[in-house]
């Protein structure tokens, strides 16, 4: 049987897992690329040379998993320490507890109530006559009524998405939670972590193997000869490996402002703004997403949210109707194609958290005989 050859046009976890899992299942000759000058995509760490504080240069990742198996895959490159994220968020100059629980609750209308009263007391604010969601802010107005929601979700809510809560699908707003009790988590997934050494550190190990060779700054577009591959692993844009023939699918972007500061700025690894007066949307200070290390000076980033032009990195698919649509009409040019499989978020056009990522590359490559 000849030796395999796979073209890989992606490094981040996608790319990664697949080339980890391909270079050490398989007799196979393995070609990694990526547009960007590091591995790692939006997962990439590095150190800060003022501080030496160790940044998550596309944002926070905190890894959290209920997938045993991709817990213990991740474990093997790297330890993962234990790290609870306690999400803070500032309205109207005050600081409550995020995702909404007991204690926010509590504070925000000024009572004591035991989980039993919070309960009826959130059901009795509820919008009763909204029986099916429609959009984003039906959906809030259902599960908290009208104050909770305009407080904590109407305003951050506008800056992250550049357009009213009622424009957006209901489906977003089930990833966070309400809770009856002071548990501030902020997943509710039982394993979660960060790696002790920056994921990038992660990344490396991954793609150590002698059978791959990794070549950065390289951007896969259609005259790349894909000839000599047995199969191609995409994990680009979808819309870009068509050059946009059917039109952009639409993205919003995150972007950084950042700061240095002698000691500890805000206390905090995260903290949000409610307020649409506030032009961001969130101050990440990065000391706090390793407390196991010390540090003198810190580092924080406000996050400033817009739509994505083409010179911009996208992050979140906005999937509206009309991104529906033109997706349906790249799909079904994907499959036409012959050996090529497009997995990842930007590929399939979803948002995924990295441990879906990785445990859908998982099972992508347990089908390759």
């Amino acid at each position: 049987m000849s030796t395999k050859r796979y073209l890989i046009v992606g490094a981040g976890f996608s790319g990664a897992v697949v080339a980890e899992q391909l270079s050490s299942k398989h007799d196979c000759h393995i070609f990694v690329i990526d547009e960007r000058p590091h591995i790692g995509g939006n997962c990439y760490t590095e150190r800060d040379k003022d501080t030496g504080v160790m940044v998550h240069q596309y944002g926070p990742h905190i890894f959290n998993t209920d997938n045993k198996e991709v817990w213990d895959y991740i474990n093997r490159f790297g330890e993962m320490v234990p790290f609870i994220n306690r999400v803070k968020i500032v309205y109207k100059g005050q600081v409550y507890s995020m995702p909404i629980n007991l204690h926010t609750i509590n504070q925000f209308f000024g009572k004591t109530l035991n989980p039993q009263e919070a309960k009826e007391f959130i059901e009795q604010l509820a919008d009763k006559s909204i029986e099916e969601p429609q959009n984003f802010e039906e959906q809030a107005m259902k599960f908290i009524g009208k104050d909770l929601y305009h407080a904590f979700f109407y305003g951050y809510t506008k800056k992250q998405w550049g357009c009213e809560p009622s424009e957006l699908p209901a489906s977003i707003l089930k990833r966070l939670p309400v809770r009856f009790n002071y548990n501030d988590n902020y997943y509710n997934n039982p394993l979660q972590g960060i790696p002790k050494d920056g994921y990038t550190a992660i990344f490396e190990k991954m793609l150590e193997h002698p059978s791959v060779k990794l070549k950065l700054d390289t951007k896969f577009d259609a005259s790349f000869d894909v000839s000599g591959y047995d199969h191609v692993f995409y994990t680009g844009p979808i819309d870009a490996f068509f050059e946009y023939k059917y039109g952009r699918l639409s993205y919003r972007t995150v972007f950084f402002e950042k700061h240095e500061a002698e000691g500890d700025y805000q206390g905090n690894a995260v903290i949000n703004y409610a307020d649409t007066e506030i032009p961001y949307t969130r101050i990440h200070e990065h000391k706090h997403f390793t407390p196991w290390e010390q540090h003198d000076k810190t580092i924080y980033f406000k996050e400033y949210s817009k739509e994505t032009e083409p010179a911009d990195i996208p992050y979140y698919p906005k999937r509206l109707k009309d991104d529906i649509e033109k997706l349906t009409l790249y799909q079904d040019e994907v499959k036409k194609l012959e050996n090529f499989t497009f997995l990842g978020r930007l590929a399939t056009y979803r948002y995924m958290d990295m441990h879906h990522v990785i445990g859908e590359a998982l099972d992508i490559v347990k089908k390759i005989s």
